[in-house]
């Protein structure tokens, strides 16, 4: 390693553009400006470097796997191993073409009456099958120490209703694609080519009926507008029955319209018309699994058309990411085992408590909130549960037979095994230790009913934790993620929960409307900022993630100042401990993206686009100005009564 190394290259500043106007630009620009986005990915920078690096190490771990043919039954090297051996078979997946999928087709071609429709759509849904609507078990957001199964709209092939509904140049382009791709895959399955265009119309209008229905993404995300406690009605009874919740007395409906929509469409829509809509879902969920023909078409749509990729990734990759999203705690271990020392989790737990020590300061003082509300943030804040690197225990899949030639039965398999773990959870009590990302995943996130964050052990990696690199970047990048971690429990929706995870208001009137005031000013600016021509961003969908950006900055940035406390400043290259801490916080979000993922992602994703992530925050962000000696002539400069200052 470079003896000069510290964790940023200042090769990668673009010194045409100045800090004051673009900090995003000014400390990516070099790098933005010499790298290509490899042809079989939509993006690149911080988080898919690192995801990319992170395969490379799973690869090797498979690769010292296949060169033993054997390893004990039921091991988490035979299971791996066995499981990618049936994925990169792809003489036997040609072979087979569409015949894995059999005995589901004449499932749904024989279904004879409603009743029967209903049973074969939760039978469907049980084997892993999409269609209508979903549906999974979680806690109870009003009482989070029970579980409770949730009904969620759902039932669509393109990401979400607007793609329906709209007639805007992106929406439309994608529709024209998606009508073409049900056409090659319907073909591809077999139909007479006189019947695919009936087919096709019948499930666009089916799709657009359901898009029609559904709840906006923007309240989507809202806690209280999706909870809806209903006991189940008799028309339900028979799904409940045959998707394992016979006998539950209450059940949590998303979006009351939606399937007071769907309740119709079972009655009115013709038999036919929904075994057409069935056998589309059926093919387009499981056309990535079976024959190179279909992988292709699925590629075709889903990844070039919609995100941009000029090239298919290697099977190799295709089949590592099968074989890691199948068996995640299994492979998750051998990762950790060979990855993952305790020495760098000790560094992490220290690091995470100075966040929390930094955290609770600014609380305290707070000038907007009132003593009795900050009691109650205090406590909730000091309950949060930490997860760092791997869950306590493993989930190994045990009793679940993984063959080296069955890759489809293996898929389903593993399919029995979750959904039979899931449905178990409705009589039993919540399991606090549950995580909900493997150890590999390079990202991390905050669980509002279990009032945790969790920091899998893949993302405590440079760029955002490096123990050879200078603190400066180890606090703006980790020190960020997680503080923006902390700031979910006190986000617009985490600030509606108490501190044990449940849906309740614990502010005071006075201080509950201050903080919704300060929310406004984040959505405004984000609703302000064009990510492409005609394109902005969509405040309101991206506001938690705008406020938790917000909350990482200023609580890293404290907890790093404390840190130079201890440690004593330094110049390094030329930078004050301040300019290595900005520079590492815009490091940090470095990425290139093709314009169409750019499109999808502004479109339906809570995040917003990178240099926004950076530059809005810093520009409500006093600490920067005084650093850059950001000036009123400066286009990052924000008057003081319009900066988005809350935590």
């Amino acid at each position: 390693m470079n003896k000069n190394y510290w964790g940023f290259d200042t090769k990668n500043i673009d010194k045409t553009i100045r800090p004051q106007d673009d900090l995003y630009h000014y400390a990516n620009g070099g790098w933005i400006k010499k790298t290509k986005i490899p042809a079989d990915e939509a993006h690149w920078g911080s988080f898919y470097t690192l995801r990319f690096d992170t395969e490379q190490k799973l690869k090797k771990i498979v690769d010292a796997l296949l060169k033993h043919p054997r390893h004990p039954k039921g091991t988490p090297a035979q299971m791996v191993s066995d499981y990618y051996r049936s994925a990169v078979d792809m003489p036997r997946r040609n072979a087979l073409g569409i015949k894995p999928l059999h005995e589901l087709r004449m499932r749904i071609e024989n279904i004879s009456s409603h009743k029967e429709l209903l049973e074969t759509i939760g039978y469907l849904h049980k084997s892993g099958a999409s269609g209508g609507w979903n549906f999974f078990v979680d806690q109870d957001s009003k009482n989070s120490t029970s579980y409770l199964l949730h009904f969620w709209q759902g039932g669509l092939g393109m990401p979400e209703r607007d793609y329906y509904l709209l007639d805007q140049p992106e929406q439309k382009r994608v529709r024209d694609a998606y009508i073409a791709h049900i056409d090659k895959l319907l073909k591809l399955a077999g139909f007479a080519t006189k019947n695919i265009k009936p087919a096709r119309e019948v499930i666009i209008n089916f799709e657009t009926r359901l898009a029609k229905a559904s709840m906006p993404k923007e309240d989507a995300r809202d806690p209280e507008k999706v909870y809806h406690k209903v006991t189940p009605p008799v028309f339900w009874k028979k799904y409940l029955a045959l998707i394992g919740a016979k006998n539950i007395r209450h059940l949590i409906v998303g979006q009351p319209k939606f399937f007071a929509e769907v309740e119709k469409m079972l009655e009115e829509v013709p038999l036919p018309d929904w075994k057409t809509y069935l056998k589309w879902h059926l093919i387009n969920d499981f056309a990535g699994a079976l024959s190179e023909p279909f992988v292709k078409e699925n590629f075709s749509f889903y990844s070039r058309t919609l995100m941009g990729n000029k090239k298919m990734k290697p099977l190799w990759r295709r089949a590592l990411g099968a074989t890691n999203g199948a068996l995640d705690e299994p492979l998750g271990k051998l990762y950790v085992e060979k990855y993952f020392p305790q020495s760098a989790k000790k560094r992490i737990d220290t690091l995470v408590s100075d966040l929390f020590d930094v955290y609770e300061e600014r609380m305290k003082n707070l000038d907007w909130m009132s003593t009795a509300t900050k009691r109650k943030a205090i406590r909730k804040l000091r309950a949060i549960s930490r997860k760092i690197g791997y869950p306590k225990k493993w989930d190994l899949y045990k009793g679940v037979a993984i063959h080296p030639d069955d890759y489809f039965g293996n898929m389903m398999r593993v399919h029995a095994y979750d959904y039979a773990k899931m449905m178990r959870k409705l009589s039993k009590p919540v399991d606090r230790n549950e995580w909900f990302m493997s150890p590999q995943t390079v990202n991390a996130y905050c669980s509002q009913n279990l009032n945790d964050i969790v920091f899998p052990a893949a993302i405590l990696q440079w760029p955002f934790f490096d123990p050879a690199a200078d603190d400066a970047i180890n606090y703006a990048g980790i020190g960020s993620v997680i503080g923006h971690e902390m700031t979910h429990a006190f986000d617009d929706n985490g600030a509606k929960f108490d501190l044990e995870g449940n849906m309740k208001n614990w502010w005071t009137p006075k201080d509950k409307k201050l903080f919704e005031r300060k929310s406004k000013l984040v959505v405004q600016q984000a609703n302000g900022y064009e990510v492409l021509p005609g394109i902005n961003l969509n405040g309101q969908l991206t506001l938690g993630e705008n406020i938790a950006d917000l909350g990482g900055l200023v609580i890293a940035y404290d907890a790093y100042q404390k840190r130079l406390q201890k440690t004593g400043r330094k110049i390094i290259d030329g930078l004050s401990p301040e300019q290595r801490f900005f520079l590492g916080f815009a490091q940090m979000e470095r990425e290139l993206a093709r314009p169409e993922v750019l499109k999808m992602r502004t479109l339906t994703n809570p995040h917003a686009a990178p240099a926004f992530r950076i530059n809005a925050p810093v520009s409500n962000f006093e600490p920067f100005y005084k650093t850059f000696g950001v000036t009123k002539k400066d286009k990052l400069y924000r008057a003081p009564n319009k900066r988005a200052e809350i935590w």
